[in-house]
């Protein structure tokens, strides 16, 4: 007889339907009747029902099974058989059961937690099946952005996460210490992927950036995980159309490829089926007469808050375009609308359902001097910005690019109230442990 496969997760059991298999994981759940025994075991992220009855295995064995305890590391060999009725399409008829590490007082039982207890062991947390829900849901994603941008032949270039100088101001930037010199956590990989843009035409970044914000709303992390894609002579109707592309594929692949876990998450998704491409498109102006018409006393010249986002995107079935902002309040780098120099072609995408704006982008400025007017106007460094209109001044080129947050939505994704179950390990206000 040829020795059991040993199986990594239960994913793999699919390909081993009438076969011996070994599987290692952890203990999840257990029932018992004293003569049949109905375990849970998770393995690779997914849990699979092993059934052992008390003929099958020998005494010692059964009195492993009567002892194990939630989150032991267990072994079980068996044989697999299909179940379409189980979420993996199979169960293990157990013929051999071992304790490899004995779990006492896990923290974490079946019983109601509170935020703070859950996220002081989020460590532990991330093992409950709401949290692995979300966690694959977060990897789909983004496997899709990286595969959106491949087929589309982006170039991916990593922008450094210490910089001398912010993409928007100081005010809500990191300090350290550069052997003397200031350094800064970067906010967005932006100003670094434009002259990227010039050596490979369309680039993206990806990956951790972070905000000093003392926010502690559902809609806000200190570190988060953005995606920003950059295309030279790209301008701004292109722009939407890229981010509309963008955002229609990524729903539709999470649909595609999460159905289980949006189903763990009890996610509704016929919401997300709706979001499909186009988009509405509003200009900032509409969208406050449209805010004043549902009461809300924003004057134009003002930014959008949470409260407004939201009323805005109660209005559609899928996410808004609100474009042509006022300069008055947006970043010094964004292109002037030629028909409206007092608002900037720049865009907003917001979420349906209360989820806010999951992208914002715009057209940058590529004159030279007027981005050094900018500079100035804003009151940041120009000598720090040297290198940043370089890129003007050798070969000035339109181009235009938006940043996305992984986490916003991911969260809109799986339907749930706070970003902090979004990303493994959250940083919020005032946590940073573990």
């Amino acid at each position: 007889m040829s020795e059991p496969t040993p199986v990594y997760s239960v994913r793999e059991l699919t390909q081993h339907i009438g076969e011996e298999v070994v599987l290692s994981g952890w203990l999840d759940n257990k029932r018992s009747s004293g003569k049949i025994a109905f375990l849970q075991v998770r393995a690779g992220g997914s849990t699979v029902q092993v059934v052992i009855g008390r003929r099958d295995v020998s005494e010692a064995e059964w009195a492993e099974v009567e002892r194990v305890t939630q989150e032991s590391t267990v072994r079980v060999a068996g044989r697999v058989k299909a179940d379409q009725r189980a979420p993996s399409g199979v169960e293990v008829q157990a013929t051999g059961f071992a304790i490899l590490a004995l779990t006492e007082d896990y923290p974490i039982t079946p019983k109601e937690h509170g935020t703070a207890f859950l996220m002081e062991h989020r460590h532990l947390w991330l093992r409950s099946s709401r949290q692995r829900a979300a966690l694959r849901v977060r990897s789909e994603v983004e496997q899709a952005i990286r595969d959106f941008f491949y087929e589309r032949d982006f170039t991916l270039i990593d922008s450094p996460i210490l910089t001398p100088a912010a993409s928007e101001g100081t005010s809500t930037l990191f300090e350290t210490d550069y052997f003397g010199d200031k350094a800064y956590l970067s906010q967005s990989g932006q100003l670094y992927l434009e002259p990227a843009a010039a050596a490979f035409g369309k680039v993206y970044c990806f990956g951790p950036t972070f905000r000093a914000e003392k926010s502690k709303t559902r809609r806000h992390l200190m570190e988060f995980w953005m995606v920003e894609p950059e295309v030279a002579f790209l301008e701004f109707a292109g722009l939407c159309d890229l981010a509309e592309e963008f955002v229609g594929y990524l729903v539709a692949r999470v649909l595609d490829r999460s159905r289980e876990e949006l189903k763990i998450l009890e996610r509704d998704t016929a919401k997300l089926a709706a979001v499909v491409p186009p988009f509405p498109r509003i200009t900032y102006t509409e969208a406050v007469e449209i805010l004043n018409r549902e009461g809300n006393p924003i004057q134009w010249g003002d930014d959008f808050g949470g409260d407004e986002e939201t009323i805005l995107a109660s209005r559609f079935d899928r996410p808004v375009m609100v474009t042509q902002f006022p300069a008055s309040f947006k970043a010094f780098y964004m292109q002037p609308d030629p028909e409206n120099p007092d608002v900037v072609l720049g865009l907003d995408l917001l979420a349906p359902e209360g989820y806010g704006e999951i992208i914002g982008g715009s057209q940058r400025i590529h004159d030279p001097e007027l981005l050094r007017e900018r500079i100035r106007r804003h009151d940041l460094p120009l000598a720090a910005f040297q290198w940043y209109l370089d890129v003007r001044q050798y070969g000035a080129f339109p181009h235009s690019g938006f940043g996305m947050g992984i986490e916003r939505f991911v969260a809109w994704m799986c339907g749930l109230a706070h970003l902090r179950e979004t990303i493994p390990y959250p940083r919020t206000l005032y946590r940073i442990y573990p």
